[in-house]
């Protein structure tokens, strides 16, 4: 996408569009590998699994590469996007994906504190990588396609509301949508797009 041009933005999902792009790519190439970010409860994990069965694609998922207790550094915390472990799933999954090579998911744990067994996950043409800090600057160079799925303050709280429950509100209000707003405005992720996918009802 031109750094000038402004994404398309679409309602609710965009998977047909998205499909035809994927289909035009791999006439020249390989392998698509395509990044969903964005806010969350917008919806890209179920647009994930959509696209993944359409696509006939492996997905992979960032919640799996949260960053272990250890790591959680105030300076790490500081940056943005410094929450998640881009280094292992750049090596676990994108760089392998990339190669058309096996790729290794490591999942980490965050109610046992562990990383769970490898689960070798063999290569496919179509590769979709989802989730908030899919596009972190360690990874986003290796998208083809960029996807941002987006929806507004007010909704997002409720879907909040309705899928953790009242007490866990607060916590994204006051961490976690902060953290993501952050990382989404430092790095413009939104602009850098191909598609952008408005899920709000208003």
């Amino acid at each position: 996408m031109s750094e000038s041009t402004p994404p398309k933005v679409y309602r609710n999902n965009a998977d047909d569009a998205i499909a035809a792009r994927v289909k035009q790519l791999l006439e020249s190439q390989p392998r698509v590998i395509l990044a969903i970010d964005g806010n969350c409860c917008a919806g890209k994990t179920t647009a994930a699994a959509q696209l993944g069965e359409l696509l006939h694609a492996n997905v992979f998922h960032m919640d799996d590469y949260f960053l272990q207790p250890h790591m959680r550094t105030p300076d790490r915390l500081d940056r943005p996007g410094g929450n998640v472990d881009a280094g292992r799933f750049f090596l676990d999954i994108l760089l392998p994906a990339s190669r058309g090579e096996t790729a290794h998911v490591r999942r980490y744990d965050c109610h046992e504190d562990i990383l769970t067994s490898a689960i070798r996950v063999d290569p496919t043409p179509v590769v979709i990588v989802e989730g908030a800090y899919s596009m972190h600057p360690l990874l986003a160079t290796y998208y083809h396609i960029k996807i941002f799925y987006r929806l507004n303050a007010d909704e997002q709280l409720e879907r909040i509301r309705v899928r953790n429950g009242e007490d866990a509100v607060s916590v994204f209000q006051n961490r976690w949508i902060p953290l993501e707003n952050g990382y989404f405005n430092a790095y413009q992720i939104e602009q850098h797009c191909d598609f952008v996918v408005d899920t709000s009802n208003a």
